[in-house]
Parts: C-alpha cells; sequence; structure tokens
C-alpha cells in the first residue's frame, strides 16, 4: 500500500509533537551552581547555605573541606571527597557552604553542579561537557546509596573515580554524601554470610578511591546548644536551653539540623526570617 505524501507529513509532524525538546546550550560560566537532571542544567543565581561560622562541632571537617576546594579553585590538585556519617550533621551543608564562601573570595573560579537522584549515570556525560570549561566544578552527589546488587552503579563510579581509561578532567571533583562509609543499603533479610560480604567489600572498595574521607558523628548536648546559639545569637534572640533539649528529645536526635528547627521555630515566633 502506497503512503501518499500528506499522510507522511502528518505522521512526522505528530512524532516532531511528541519527541522531547532539545536541550539549550548550558553557559556554565554563569550562575553560581547548576541543578542538572542527566540531559540539561538548570542555573542557580545564588547557593542556599548557612555561613560557614553557624556549623559548628565539626571544625576539622570544615577545615579539610575548605581547604580542599581552595585548591579546586585556584587549579592545583585537590581530592574526590566523601562524607559520610549521622544524619544531619552538616554534610551536605558543608559542601555548598564552603562553595558559596570561596565564589566570595574566588569570584567566577568556582560553581556547584547538583545531580537530580535519578541521573548518577549520566556523570561521564556531564564531565565532558565540563572539560573544556575554564571553571572549576564539584559535582554534588547528595545522600548516595545503592539498593542490594546494584553492581553497575557502584562499579561505574568506582571506573570514574580511579581505574577507568579516560583521564579525568583536573577541573572537576566529586563531592558525595552518605549516611554510611559503605554506601550501601543493605537489605536486611538477607541472611547469606558470603553476599553481604561481598556486597560491603564492593561498597568499601568504591569509598576507598576518594582521596579526602570525613567521618560526621551525633554531637554531645553542649554543641548541640552550640549550634542552637549559632543561629539564634546573629538575630538577637534567646534560646532556652531546656525548651531546645526538650525539642531535641521529641525528635530523637541531637543533631545541627534539629538545633537549625528549633532555632527556625524561635525565630518563627518572633516574626523573624532565618
Amino acid at each position: 500500500m502506497t503512503i501518499r505524501r500528506d499522510q507522511l507529513e502528518r505522521i512526522a509532524a505528530a512524532l516532531e509533537r511528541i519527541a522531547p525538546p532539545v536541550p539549550a546550550p548550558v553557559d556554565w560560566s554563569s550562575g553560581a551552581g547548576f541543578m542538572w537532571d542527566g540531559l540539561s542544567a538548570e542555573p542557580i543565581a545564588a547557593i542556599d547555605a548557612p555561613a560557614l561560622d553557624q556549623l559548628r562541632g565539626i571544625a576539622d571537617q570544615k577545615a579539610a573541606i575548605c581547604a580542599n576546594l581552595d585548591r579546586l579553585a585556584c587549579g592545583a590538585a585537590a581530592h574526590d571527597m566523601l562524607l559520610w556519617g549521622a544524619r544531619g550533621m552538616g554534610k551536605s551543608a558543608l559542601i555548598r557552604a564552603a562553595v558559596a564562601g570561596l565564589q566570595a573570595e574566588y569570584p567566577g573560579k568556582l560553581a556547584l553542579i547538583q545531580l537530580a537522584p535519578d541521573a548518577l549515570h549520566s556523570i561521564p556525560a556531564l564531565m565532558a561537557a565540563l572539560a573544556s570549561e575554564a571553571r572549576a566544578f564539584v559535582i554534588f552527589v547528595d545522600d548516595l546509596g545503592f539498593d542490594a546488587g546494584d553492581a553497575q552503579g557502584n562499579l561505574m563510579l568506582r571506573s570514574l573515580l580511579d581505574g577507568g581509561a579516560v583521564t579525568r578532567p583536573a577541573n572537576i571533583r566529586l563531592a558525595v554524601t552518605s549516611n554510611r562509609r559503605a554506601i550501601a543499603q543493605r537489605d536486611e533479610s538477607e541472611s547469606d554470610a558470603l553476599h553481604e560480604r561481598d556486597e560491603r567489600d564492593n561498597a568499601l572498595a568504591l569509598a576507598d578511591r576518594f582521596g579526602l574521607t570525613l567521618g560526621f558523628h551525633p554531637c554531645d548536648q553542649a554543641t548541640y546548644l552550640e549550634i542552637v546559639r549559632a543561629y539564634t545569637d546573629p538575630l538577637g534572640l534567646e534560646a532556652d536551653e531546656e525548651e531546645a533539649l526538650a525539642w531535641a528529645i521529641k525528635r530523637g536526635s541531637r543533631s545541627g539540623r534539629t538545633a537549625f528547627q528549633f532555632a527556625c521555630e524561635i525565630a518563627g515566633r518572633a516574626g523573624l526570617p532565618l
């Protein structure tokens, strides 16, 4: 059966309507940061982050991250970074705050690129797009974890960090946060001890490829209250210690995140932004 020209034109028009739009070219020299969804990037005018001075109880981690990113911004050798440990203790906040702080010191030299949760597979393509850019980039993977048996994602990232045949651009480094150093989600129903050990060894083999690995641990009572005051003092607000501790008990943890949430409550009552 012969298809007429008008039928072909209608088919072509229909295909054009359902085809995804071609991503617009990205100006990587603009923006303090970007959100990368695996195909395109959305510029971020300013990075949302607390001031570095407000991040308390993690002085050593703060010094190490800032020094490493300073080297990256200046074109010197720098490490990929793995920040692991207790929830709410400032892992992702530290990366964002450190980049924002260095952007004020070195305008235009450093940018943050946050990956969407399902965009891990696109890192090689993203690196290829960034390789010829004059500025440095931190590719930020927040709260990384692999499902049980996800060997492909683990191996891809391991090869990317160390062991692949393609040289990685010197202006790009990864910053990854995880609640566990092994970067894995253990299947609690898995009873095969040998399989469990292999999964753990694979995950630790990935962790070992980060040149800078920093642990974050739950804070004690004094540090928790110090973090609360770091947020409330600049606003001229009084924070009742007993109420702050009760707030933490109700939420089941003393952490930087819990302290910020309590400070948000105090600021809100006073009609102030935080």
